[in-house]
């Protein structure tokens, strides 16, 4: 920890511009205003300074934000926020119109930056939301970053787990269309996202008895085969297998009366079956504070919870909570994970 610091205690936070038309920008200028965040890390952001400066006068911000040049990890500051330019074009900004090039720019600003988390330059990663379209490319083929860091950290499966506080919402399957939900739903990927999860609870949340929720694929988890076997057939054999084992893990539940009774506040995590069933709960609950963890991977790499927000960018509405908190939750699994020495 504190690569770049000289052996400091803070972490060196890597933070990516994402879409430039979108809130990224904006987002990033007011998390970074907060005196909290250079007192507890390093941040290096990527991206380009020309860019930030055209959104500090567009929004108008009163805060004195100051970044610190450089063109790679070697020039960094130590005390200061740092910005590495990763390019030199002067690209208009049009907030709220995807373009071609604010999604090339934030590939290279993912590219460079994910580079650099693998190498060891930095504790961790936030990520500023991308248009998952306008940033495909040859070198970007994936539905979204949680596929991109999976494939680039060659592990075998991860999880997309939204954390807010003690809230913990993760999904079995994740960008996929609603129809090929059931068939992704095998033992197999059960068992493989559980094992994500229950390492991470441990691991990175420093949680040493994990108890784990799992919510039911069809309406009231079946209503004992009426309205589906999956619960009956797969699902509850499962829970009571890896309970033999000593897992505390619990359900299936009816996804509607579990968040509505608010049953999620007795475990420390709750596992979906597809991306809705967990996220549209989760973001109902904690839109402005939620946090989005790619857990089961070498390196650490949050975001906000939320998208490019086409619709509010460069009006100077745009709310930093989420992602100042993926800052945090970044810092915090960084000293979670770091060994201890006796």
């Amino acid at each position: 920890m504190g690569y770049l610091t000289n052996n400091s205690e803070k972490p060196v936070i890597g933070i990516t511009l994402g879409d430039f038309n979108g809130i990224g920008p904006e987002v990033i200028i007011k998390t970074l205003s907060d005196s909290r965040i250079t007192k507890i890390c390093l941040p290096i952001v990527y991206g380009s300074v020309k860019i930030f400066s055209k959104y500090k006068k567009l929004i108008e911000t009163s805060e004195e934000l100051h970044f610190h040049q450089t063109k790679n990890t070697e020039g960094v500051n130590p005390k200061k926020i740092n910005i590495i330019n990763c390019w030199e074009e002067d690209y208009e900004i049009n907030p709220g119109k995807p373009t071609a090039e604010s999604g090339q720019s934030a590939y290279i600003s993912l590219s460079r930056a994910a580079e650099d988390l693998f190498s060891g330059k930095l504790d961790a990663l936030v990520t500023a939301p991308i248009n998952k379209k306008n940033i495909q490319s040859e070198e970007f083929k994936f539905p979204g970053h949680t596929e991109f860091f999976t494939h680039k950290s060659g592990v075998n499966d991860s999880l997309m787990l939204l954390v807010s506080e003690d809230l913990r919402v993760g999904v079995v399957t994740g960008h996929i269309p609603l129809s090929e939900v059931k068939k992704s739903l095998t033992k197999e990927k059960l068992l493989s996202k559980i094992n994500v999860l229950y390492k991470a609870l441990k691991n990175d949340f420093g949680i040493l008895k994990p108890k784990i929720a799992l919510l039911g694929l069809n309406p009231h988890a079946g209503e004992e085969g009426l309205l589906g076997k999956d619960e009956i057939e797969l699902l509850t054999p499962l829970i009571e297998e890896l309970k033999a084992k000593g897992v505390l893990i619990f359900g299936p539940f009816s996804a509607d009366g579990f968040f509505g009774t608010k049953q999620y506040k007795k475990f420390d995590a709750v596992l979906g079956m597809y991306h809705d069933q967990g996220l549209i709960p989760f973001k109902t609950l904690a839109f402005d504070s939620g946090v989005n963890y790619t857990s089961g991977l070498p390196v650490i790499r949050t975001s906000p919870d939320h998208g490019t927000g086409y619709d509010i960018a460069g009006k100077n509405i745009a709310n930093e909570s989420s992602f100042r908190e993926a800052v945090f939750l970044a810092c915090d699994i960084v000293k979670n994970r770091k060994p201890v020495t006796v």
